[in-house]
């Protein structure tokens, strides 16, 4: 049994994804009180991933962690993205909700086996690049902690560390990678960065999972296999590729799965207009959306866009779907959760709005599953 507690766990899609993967989530911690609250409703309900779960609903600057050391194996966590997001302020540590000293903390005080982090894709823009530097390289040595000095003192005193008198068992391993979860095998385009840790006395060859999925595969399957469209029972339109680019994957098939599309996620699903069945959950028709410049749907035949938060859970275009005929209307709450591989019967108890912003700030679950599943066979393997 490895297990594992998680910070920031919000709807609960890396922590569902990792029980996935085999670990026993000891403790989840959560501010959010309709977060805390969904995953209740699923305990509830009888989800069995979740029948087990402990949820605290609290402010992880107030959690004492140091009664998990040698009872833990894995932390996990998205620490709040606002402060590095793209369409945020993006503040970074001067944001108040800059929570990575506090995920840097709860590896200091358990130091666990390993740990995984999960955040968006600006936490690498460069004019961030120091501070990311600096999140690393406390999370290489959790314990020199920073005393009265600003973190840029300290990063440079992290920067020329000597670590040849500091235990093994105090260090860590680390690796990162910008990933896009299509290339997991995810229906959606949606680039995040993954942080995997482990303990350097443990002297694990750890190799983060390479991508099982490509673009190009998805376009062989439209285009010279045409296997895409009989799949969905469609006839083949008029080809959407150059003819060189035709030529160069007749020449040289794709080896990986294809990326999967809003089709092969929602085709299944009935229209959600005048849907009153009660097979699937979260499945209601919401009117009013439009299209303009800059506020696009996404496309059946393509992966979607990134399923986004917003401030009151729709931000725009990324949350809605051109349709066959060409109309525009907005996902459902179940499809937008599809999109982000919940199952079908993991529920979104709150209202639209909120369902939204919770399926939005989530890390979509098969992306989890196949990182823990990679963390969980190395440390397996000791």
């Amino acid at each position: 049994m490895i297990d594992s507690i998680e910070l920031f766990c919000g709807a609960g899609g890396l922590a569902l994804g990792l029980q996935k993967a085999g670990l026993n989530h000891k403790a989840l911690f959560e501010w959010d009180k309709c977060s805390c609250d969904n995953i209740d409703a699923n305990i509830s309900r009888g989800f069995n991933l979740v029948s087990d779960w402990n949820v605290f609903n609290i402010d992880v600057r107030s959690v004492d962690y140091k009664s998990y050391r040698g009872n833990i194996d894995v932390v996990s966590g998205g620490p709040p993205c606002q402060p590095f997001s793209l369409g945020g302020k993006a503040k970074a540590n001067n944001d108040a909700r800059d929570m990575w000293p506090e995920a840097i903390r709860a590896v200091r005080e358990i130091l666990p086996k390993a740990f995984i982090f999960e955040n968006v894709k600006g936490l690498l823009r460069p004019a961030f690049s120091d501070y990311f530097n600096y999140i690393l390289l406390q999370l290489q040595y959790p314990t020199i902690v920073r005393e009265s000095e600003e973190w840029s003192e300290h990063y440079l005193k992290l920067k020329n560390l000597d670590d040849t008198n500091i235990p093994e068992g105090e260090t860590y391993s680390i690796q990162y990678r910008l990933v896009n979860v299509a290339d997991y095998g995810v229906p959606q385009s949606r680039f995040r960065v993954i942080i995997v840790g482990f303990r350097k006395n443990l002297h694990t060859s750890y190799a983060f999972p390479e991508p099982l999925c490509s673009k190009d595969a998805l376009l062989y399957d439209k285009w010279v296999s045409g296997t895409y469209w009989k799949e969905h029972g469609l006839e083949q339109p008029q080809c959407g590729i150059t003819q060189q680019k035709l030529n160069r994957l007749r020449s040289n098939p794709p080896k990986l799965k294809r990326w999967r599309t809003v089709r092969d996620a929602i085709a299944d699903l009935p229209s959600p207009e005048n849907y009153n069945g009660k097979e699937y959950t979260n499945h209601e028709y919401r009117a009013g959306a439009k299209s303009y410049a800059g506020h696009s749907g996404s496309v059946l035949d393509e992966p979607s866009k990134t399923i986004k938060a917003g401030v009151h859970g729709v931000p725009g275009g990324e949350n809605m779907v051109v349709l066959d005929d060409g109309s525009i209307r907005y996902y459902t709450v179940r499809e937008s959760a599809r999109i982000q591989t919940f199952d079908d019967e993991y529920i979104f108890a709150g209202p639209w709005g909120e369902a939204m912003r919770q399926i939005g700030n989530a890390v979509p679950v098969k992306l989890a599953e196949i990182v823990g599943n990679s963390v969980v066979e190395e440390l397996e393997r000791l």
